[in-house]
């Protein structure tokens, strides 16, 4: 919260209340979407629920009550199971939602707050800037080199000047401020804004499902696909010896249910929104669930030196006079008459309501040091904004009895250029410059012109300057910035800074940070020549951009892409939005970002720390390695289960409908829990930020990556297959057949949900693993089987029957023998990267 720097005191507390219970709020009122309802209709549309929906109805209908009501019971329980994953993921995207409303500056009680924009009521006084949206429609009170893009309502790209005399001095909701600043007078909110009143059409916009959930969506439609097809096939079988429509159609619903892995939609939902959502906890904001998937590839960060690398805290470090040719340190001696001229020349070039650091401290400065006040005493009557290559700005203020100052600030070698020079004060100015950047300091140059009329030349570059002297200011680096960019540089990730301000001071701040090949330096206009296929290989080898305009960051991003380079980039500006937005991983900055970077970008750091950037990368990392652990364990746990029904039909063993419907939901409500509530919740491998970034693949079923859960399947499938042998020799009955396959098989299941925690470590390591949910779905699973066992009314309604001792152990046994040879698979890995 800070005073107003105006006259200006907005509404009251009083006046804000009267004013939102009279107008309502500042939000656009579309319709409401039934998040349950859309849910539950989407659910009852899977093929699963279908096949289920059936199987029940088919032992309605053939007088098997006490099945359809298990079945009846087991619908109930997975679509419970599945809404409520659902609503985690509906609410952890709502809440993300929220976060990512913008926020706006209004002055209430003589003071400017930020508060979200849907907050802003009629009569609100707001202070729009640079790259932020306006919040509602309002009329123009103040302003100062104000200028709007208002593609968004007329489709006219270029940015629109204005001020309180305009022909139309009125600002609108959505549209974006180009440049500098304007205090305005809110007119109309929500529905009534101009953008309100056509904002109805926004509700057609469906958005589009990502590269991922479309594959994933295929895999389970050609899955079901499969499953129709041997569905018919197994009926035809079945009916075939038996001559029993109902019972044939019982027995290939079995297969059919066992086939599609419905899972796997459930298990990439839910680890992509509860994955945001923890990352959002963390102070990191995902605004689309697909980035999550993505920061585990980032393999070059391309960062900005103010405000990520360094604290955002310009305080005034040095004056350099041209008149007298000195540099000057010392702020707590008394400035002398050129010092002054500077400091005062310098405050007149910057924005009359600074908002940018260096002019804040400018302003400041000018306060502590100029006895006599002239700011009352003048006016702005002319501005140029920051422009050029490189950039400067430039302000006219005239006084009431027709003085003028012309005051200019901006790139060093910008001013110079427009500054009659010799060689000998060029160099002596250069001399300064390289003296100020290698303390590290940011250095603008300023210069002061003369101009009569009021017929202003068409650009600032048409002005001829008074070179006065050099300010340079320090921005000290972030404490904890070498240890951010050492966890990057043993991850396998490149780090490459892009900044605007010039080569020594970034080399000098670069080389206090520990920060790696600091001299290997690029221009924007040297990179701005070079062609194509010299970029291309100039990019990867160079570590800092310096004096980067927005063409030269996008030409940047587009040459790393061109590399197969996963490229994240940190961004704050309006300048900015091209490259966040060509670059895969899009980063903005949530205190002094723009709200064209937040738009632009994928990602928000909430608190602008590079070390959140770590989190979220090991974040990225530890939710792409649990989502691909609990699809290895569905692919693996489901082949078993389609094998052991269709093989002993198919080659016309004794027992051929070993399972039925009853058993395959049974299974279905075990593996659900296991594979998203489980991995979900796994902690990350400590080796996970050690390792290079994955190759960025756009599917999670690349054959290469599974073949050792498809291993892993057709074992535990040898195994089920050698307990049902062995009870046919040991002349077992069908139920006692059933009861050790089926055994086995949720033996194989627990001991699979072990194993697979970990595709390095050892199942003995991943135990420690703090993860209570194992434990505890593990134990009801064998509590569950327990009672199945040894509970005479589950016996007979699974048409189980009692085991020996010794079978129950076999069963163990060689659930334990089937999967626990991963563990060799893995020990050989470990071996290897040692």
């Amino acid at each position: 919260m800070e005073k107003s720097s105006h006259s200006l005191r907005g509404l009251s507390n009083e006046e804000v209340t009267l004013s939102r219970e009279k107008h309502g709020a500042n939000s656009l009122e579309h319709q409401d979407k039934n998040g349950f309802l859309i849910s539950l209709i989407e659910m009852v549309k899977e093929p699963m629920f279908l096949l289920l929906v059936t199987a029940t109805g088919v032992y309605f209908v053939t007088g098997k009550y006490g099945d359809g009501i298990f079945m009846l019971a087991a619908i109930i329980l997975v679509s419970t199971i599945s809404l409520y994953q659902e609503s985690r993921s509906r609410n952890a995207i709502e809440t993300l939602k929220k976060l990512l409303q913008p926020k706006s500056k209004v002055i209430r009680n003589g003071e400017i707050i930020e508060i979200p924009s849907e907050e802003i009521v009629l009569g609100d006084i707001i202070q729009t800037e640079e790259g932020t949206f306006i919040p509602a429609d309002a009329i123009i009170l103040q302003s100062n080199d104000f200028s709007v893009n208002e593609s968004i309502l007329t489709g006219e790209s270029l940015a629109v000047f204005k001020n309180k005399d305009s022909v139309i001095n009125e600002v609108f909701q959505g549209t974006i401020v180009a440049s500098g600043l304007a205090i305005c007078e809110v007119t109309a909110i929500g529905d009534q804004t101009q953008l309100g009143k056509i904002g109805k059409s926004l509700e057609a916009i469906v958005e589009e499902k990502t590269p991922l959930q479309v594959q994933i969506g295929d895999f389970v439609k050609k899955m079901s696909i499969i499953g129709l097809v041997i569905f018919g096939i197994v009926w035809a079988i079945n009916f075939y010896n038996s001559k029993l429509i109902l019972d044939s159609l019982l027995k290939a619903l079995t297969l059919a249910m066992s086939i599609i892995p419905e899972e796997i939609p459930v298990a990439f939902t839910t680890f992509m929104a509860l994955g945001a959502w923890r990352l959002m906890k963390m102070g990191i904001i995902v605004k689309q669930t697909k980035t999550v998937e993505t920061l585990g590839s980032a393999n070059v960060i391309c960062t900005d030196k103010t405000g990520t690398i360094t604290e955002n805290k310009m305080s005034l470090a040095q004056l350099y006079t041209f008149s007298n040719n000195k540099i000057n340190g010392n702020f707590n001696e008394k400035l002398n008459n050129e010092e002054l001229e500077l400091l005062r020349i310098s405050m007149w070039a910057s924005e009359p309501i600074p908002f940018d650091g260096m002019e804040i401290a400018l302003h400041d400065a000018y306060t502590k040091w100029e006895t006599d006040d002239e700011r009352p005493n003048f006016k702005l009557i002319h501005e140029y904004p920051l422009d050029g290559n490189p950039p400067m700005m430039t302000h006219i203020f005239e006084s009431k009895n027709g003085a003028r100052i012309v005051a200019t600030k901006g790139a060093a070698e910008a001013i110079m250029a427009l500054s009659n020079l010799s060689e000998i004060e060029t160099q002596q100015i250069n001399e300064a410059i390289e003296s100020m950047s290698k303390e590290g300091f940011r250095v603008l140059g300023v210069g002061i012109s003369e101009f009569k009329g009021n017929k202003y030349p068409k650009t600032q570059q048409e002005f001829s300057f008074q070179f006065k002297g050099l300010v340079a200011f320090y921005d000290p680096p972030k404490e904890n910035i070498r240890t951010v960019f050492d966890t990057f540089y043993n991850a396998g990730i490149q780090v490459k800074i892009v900044t605007g301000d010039n080569a020594t001071t970034t080399s000098t701040i670069a080389r206090q940070i520990g920060f790696k090949n600091p001299e290997n330096v690029l221009n924007g206009d040297a990179l701005m020549e070079m062609d194509e296929v010299s970029l291309k290989e100039k990019v990867m080898k160079t570590t800092i951009f310096t004096r980067m305009f927005p063409e030269a960051k996008l030409k940047i991003i587009k040459a790393l892409k061109a590399n197969n380079q996963i490229v994240a980039m940190t961004g704050d500006g309006v300048n900015d939005g091209p490259a966040l937005k060509s670059a895969h991983i899009g980063i903005a900055m949530g205190k002094k970002g723009t709200e064209i970077a937040k738009q632009a970008a994928n990602l928000i750091l909430i608190e602008d720390d590079l070390a959140k950037m770590v989190d979220a990368i090991a974040m990225g990392r530890k939710i792409y390695v649990n989502l691909k652990k609990a699809i290895q364990y569905i692919i693996s746990i489901h082949i078993p289960i389609v094998l052991i029904v269709f093989i002993p039909l198919v080659l016309g063993w004794t027992y051929p409908n070993i399972f039925s419907p009853v058993h395959i939901i049974f299974l279905e409500i075990i593996m659900g829990p296991t594979c998203s509530i489980i991995y979900e919740n796994e902690p990350m491998e400590p080796n996970l930020m050690l390792q290079k970034p994955r190759p960025f693949t756009t599917t999670f079923f690349n054959l290469k990556e599974i073949t050792i859960s498809i291993i892993q399947g057709l074992i535990i499938t040898l195994g089920l297959l050698f307990v049902y042998q062995y009870c046919i020799q040991a002349n077992c009955t069908e139920s006692v057949t059933r009861t050790a396959v089926f055994l086995t098989l949720i033996a194989s299941n627990i001991f699979l949900t072990l194993a697979n925690r970990s595709f390095y470590y050892s199942i003995i390591t991943t135990l420690k693993y703090k993860n209570n949910l194992v434990l505890i779905i593990i134990g009801i699973t064998v509590l569950i089987t327990s009672l199945l066992l040894f509970v005479p009314a589950f016996l007979h309604f699974f048409m189980f029957d009692k085991v020996s001792t010794f079978q129950i152990m076999l069963s163990i046994l060689v659930g334990f023998v089937s999967v626990i040879w991963i563990e060799i698979y893995k020990w050989i890995k470990r071996r290897r990267q040692k």
